[in-house]
């Protein structure tokens, strides 16, 4: 019963709000936008004689005026409908004011009025008839003062007041600007871009703070700085010409790579022009490195692509040649008289001929399209093979190290292709060796951007010639014995990642640089429970066993209808690996599309071609893994899906 009768902290408040307001002398009234009292005290009641019905929260200020003008407050009006629309529209339009008027009944009041920022007007009534009497007889018994300086007083009293409503008015405003300053501001620290402001002198002037996280190795703190000093000379060469364009009115976009960080940074310049008038230049920063990646990664499928309908056709056709070559070469080491010199002709025919066919493999290979297979690799065990490798085709007297400087364990790599492109840079350091020497692989992260891995040896390097042409494809400098595609197979894997390669050389031998966007990674995350759709019972039992080896609970089901009734029944499922075709009515992409786009993720697998449409419309909504498929394909999969 005690808490039903006590007050709320909202209640209490304005009981005790009203209470202070009754206090003063004052009479006031606080009236919302729709002309309706929020507020009065009793003071404004007895000022105007008021019933309670006008003095109630909610009271409309159209009936007030009504009553007043019907009590004679305002004298003899002889239109009563206009005086009250008149004053009903001044109090829609409210402005800030202060005035006097002299009531039917004699007193004098001053009435001052101040708009509220979330609409309506707070106003106060002050009864000065006794104070305007003081001032009369004020100046009565003050003959000496002339009629003017009496006269200028009472305005300068009147200006005053007026003054006093209009600072109120402009520190509310100040505020409101104040809020919407600091609104502006926190929303610019939200984007993840340097947003900055330059004066005509190329100083800062703004900026939200961001520079130091789109440009690593700068400080944050630029501003009265000038761009030159806080960019460096380097990248600074790379924005002053087109800055220098956008203090002349030109607005611009482009991309440059900042040495210092090794990100790829796109800037847009916006003239700030003001009047006519350029007072500086607003800048855009934003790191577009992983956009450029992927963009080189396309672009180097493209040219694959490409690459590959050019060559098709004059494959096909030289292998038919070859063909013929090798038959006729046959023929003829059957039907000849054996001596030095036919012996020697057939057998560089038959080497030359299986030199072709081996160069058309090549080809092949580096113009078919290419799986990359992103998974988690450790670099140590991933380097102790690569060290393996090398030492089994490396002579005694060549000497190979490896250099691990990677801060952790796990990247996310395609390792098979990243082992090809390694073991190739090593052959060709041996093959520059010329059976002595030092190889050595040096891998480090450089400015969390790359994963690069560097093979240098103390070689007689690379000569000018080769650094213009060597990832050309067919330059070689090994004559006949190489093909010239070893460099254009290290170039085409790198930038079908997004990666890149440098060539180059040291004081003392060559050097070969293979970068790789860093995307570093933890390999211990949760395995939970799977959900298996196999309509073979045979298959199932194998892909179980691959997923129980990894960590996996499995839950299994044969079609459709029994594997949504286990995702309706198990939300702790957490990704399912569906075969395309089923038995029963449905498909694994239709059972994959009923779950929707917050549904569990989902790896495919078939057997069917991938031009198939089933299989296009699996690829829309996760992986297809080709029958048969390797644990290591598996695990890519489903680590692909786990993490995105």
């Amino acid at each position: 019963m005690t808490e039903t009768l006590r007050l709320s902290k909202s209640e209490t408040a304005h009981a005790m709000t009203l209470a202070g307001l009754n206090l003063i002398q004052q009479a006031l009234t606080i009236y919302d936008e729709h002309l309706r009292l929020v507020i009065c005290n009793r003071r404004f009641a007895e000022m105007f004689d008021l019933p309670d019905k006008l003095t109630s929260a909610g009271s409309s200020f159209e009936e007030t005026m009504w009553h007043l003008v019907k009590a004679g407050e305002y004298g003899e009006i002889s239109d009563p409908d206009a005086f009250v629309t008149a004053r009903i529209e001044t109090a829609k339009a409210f402005q800030p004011h202060y005035m006097e008027r002299r009531r039917a009944n004699g007193k004098i009041i001053s009435v001052e009025g101040t708009p509220l920022p979330q609409g309506g007007w707070v106003a106060v009534y002050t009864d000065i008839t006794d104070i305007k009497e003081q001032e009369e007889l004020l100046r009565l018994k003050s003959q000496e003062l002339s009629g003017e300086l009496g006269k200028r007083a009472a305005e300068l009293t009147a200006k005053n007041r007026e003054l006093a409503a209009i600072n109120a008015a402009l520190e509310e405003a100040k505020r409101e600007l104040t809020e919407i300053e600091a609104r502006t501001r926190q929303t610019t620290e939200m984007i993840p871009a340097h947003i900055a402001h330059v004066d005509n002198d190329l100083r800062y002037s703004f900026s939200n703070g961001k520079l130091n996280e789109i440009m690593p190795g700068r400080t944050s703190k630029i501003i009265g700085r000038r761009v030159s000093e806080t960019l460096g000379a380097q990248t600074y060469a790379h924005v002053e010409r087109l800055l220098l364009k956008a203090l002349d009115g030109e607005a611009s976009t482009f991309e440059f790579d900042d040495e210092i960080s090794s990100r790829r940074i796109r800037v847009s310049l916006t003239p700030d022009t003001r009047e006519g008038k350029v007072l500086g230049a607003y800048i855009l920063s934003t790191d577009v490195t992983e956009e450029t990646q992927a963009r080189t990664a396309l672009q180097q499928a493209s040219r694959r692509q490409m690459a590959a309908q050019l060559t098709s056709g004059l494959a096909h056709d030289f292998s038919n040649l070859l063909t013929i070559i090798l038959g006729a070469h046959s023929r003829l080491a059957r039907h000849s008289t054996p001596s030095k010199e036919k012996d020697a002709a057939l057998r560089a025919i038959k080497e030359s001929a299986e030199r072709g066919g081996t160069l058309l493999n090549t080809i092949a290979e580096m113009t078919n399209e290419r799986d990359l297979r992103l998974e988690p690799v450790e670099a140590a065990t991933f380097l102790e093979k690569i060290d393996i490798l090398a030492q089994s085709t490396l002579s005694d007297t060549v000497n190979f190290s490896v250099r691990n400087k990677l801060p952790q364990s796990w990247y996310m790599l395609d390792e098979g292709h990243l082992q090809d492109a390694i073991l190739n840079l090593i052959l060709n350091s041996k093959d520059a060796l010329g059976g002595t020497g030092k190889i050595v692989l040096t891998v480090q992260e450089i400015k969390n951007t790359w994963i690069e891995f560097v093979v240098t040896d103390n070689g007689a390097g690379f000569s000018q010639e080769a650094l213009r042409s060597a990832v050309r494809p067919f330059y070689t400098t090994k004559g006949s014995d190489g093909t010239g595609l070893g460099l254009t197979m290290v170039y085409d894997i790198a930038k079908s990642v997004g990666g890149e390669i440098k060539i180059g050389n040291n004081y003392a031998g060559a050097r070969v640089s293979l970068r790789l966007p860093l995307k570093r990674t933890d390999p211990k995350q949760e395995t939970g429970l799977a959900l298996l759709v196999e309509d073979s019972q045979h298959l199932r039992d194998q892909i179980r066993s691959l997923l129980t080896s990894d960590g996996y609970s499995v839950v299994e089901a044969s079609s459709v209808k029994e594997a949504q009734l286990l995702i309706e029944g198990l939300p702790e499922i957490s990704f399912c690996l569906c075969d395309l075709n089923l038995v029963g009515d449905g498909t694994g992409v239709d059972l994959a599309r009923d779950q929707g786009d917050a549904g569990i993720p989902f790896v495919f697998m078939t057997s069917l071609p991938s031009t198939d449409i089933l299989y296009k419309q699996a690829l829309k909504l996760g992986p297809v893994l080709p029958k048969s498929f390797e644990t290591s394909d598996l695990m890519a999969a489903l680590y692909s899906v786990r993490t995105e």
